[in-house]
This record gives C-alpha cells, sequence and structure tokens, in this order.
C-alpha cells in the first residue's frame, strides 16, 4: 500500500449522495508527493463529496500552516493556508484533466486527491513570501549618499 493510497475516494461506492472525509495533512504527506513549493507543513483537510446528475463535486476546505523558505533571508517561514476550492469530476473512457474537469475511468470509479490537496494549498502561497522582521528591513529608507562634486555643482545652480 502506497502511502497516498489514503487519499483514494471510491466515487462508484458512494453510499449517498454526499459523503465527508477528513484528513490531517503534515510532513510524512507533503514528502510523500514530492512537490517543489511545499516540503512541510500541517494542513487540515475537509472533503465534500456531492453526487449530481452524471458528475460529482468535490469541495476541499482546509487550514493549517506550510513551510516556505523567505525570499529576503532564504531562511525557513511559516505561511498561514486557509482554502476552499472545488473540483467537479466526471467518469469517462480515460484519464484526462484540464484543470476544471477530471474524467476518471469508469471501471476503476476512484480518484486519488492526495496531488489535487497539494496544488490547492500551493495555489494559495503568495508570489512574494518574506518573514515581517525582514520586511521591516527592506522598508527601512536608506541614507542617499551623493557625489560631493555633484553637492558642489548643484550649489552653483541654486545661487542663480
Amino acid at each position: 500500500m502506497g502511502k497516498l493510497d489514503g487519499y483514494k475516494v471510491d466515487l462508484k461506492g458512494l453510499s449517498s449522495d454526499t459523503v465527508s472525509y477528513h484528513w490531517q495533512v503534515d510532513n510524512d504527506f507533503f514528502s510523500a508527493v514530492q512537490g517543489p513549493e511545499i516540503k512541510r507543513g500541517l494542513l487540515d483537510v475537509a472533503l465534500r463529496v456531492k453526487q449530481t446528475s452524471g458528475a460529482y463535486e468535490l469541495e476541499f476546505q482546509m487550514k493549517g500552516e506550510v513551510e516556505v523558505t523567505c525570499d529576503r533571508c532564504l531562511e525557513p517561514m511559516s505561511q498561514p493556508i486557509e482554502a476552499q476550492s472545488t473540483l467537479k469530476v466526471v467518469m469517462g473512457d480515460d484519464f484526462a484533466d484540464d484543470g476544471e474537469l477530471v474524467t476518471i475511468p469508469e471501471k476503476d470509479g476512484t480518484i486519488n486527491v492526495a496531488w489535487n490537496i497539494y496544488e490547492f494549498a500551493a495555489l494559495q502561497i503568495p508570489l512574494r513570501h518574506v518573514h515581517p522582521e525582514c520586511e521591516a528591513v527592506e522598508d527601512a529608507p536608506e541614507e542617499e549618499k551623493t557625489d560631493p562634486r555633484w553637492d558642489e555643482l548643484k550649489k552653483i545652480l541654486h545661487k542663480q
């Protein structure tokens, strides 16, 4: 059994029109997914699967923190994550994923949502992530240094 097999959702075998799942994803999860943006973290993930006519709507809710690298000092920093995302799934002949609609083979009837959880968390990370203390250093005004020769020339301009 693979490390991510616990994130398989059996759509064919749903016992009712709405089924809920709950996971707590941690460092082991992020290590197993091997994604480029997040290596460590702890997220509480809730999934509600609703069966509609011919399709399934997967509603993800997640909250927690992930570890990213500060763009300024390159040290690890904690990034809070809170997200709600929806994925629509239909059954077909072959697997296909166009970003908004996922088609899974009808003969399998299952979808592994581990990568979707990872992607939804990664999409919540801002493009620029900086520690608050690094941000303060970056915003501090620097003394303007000028060439003394230009200062003397400026004095000539102001005399006129």
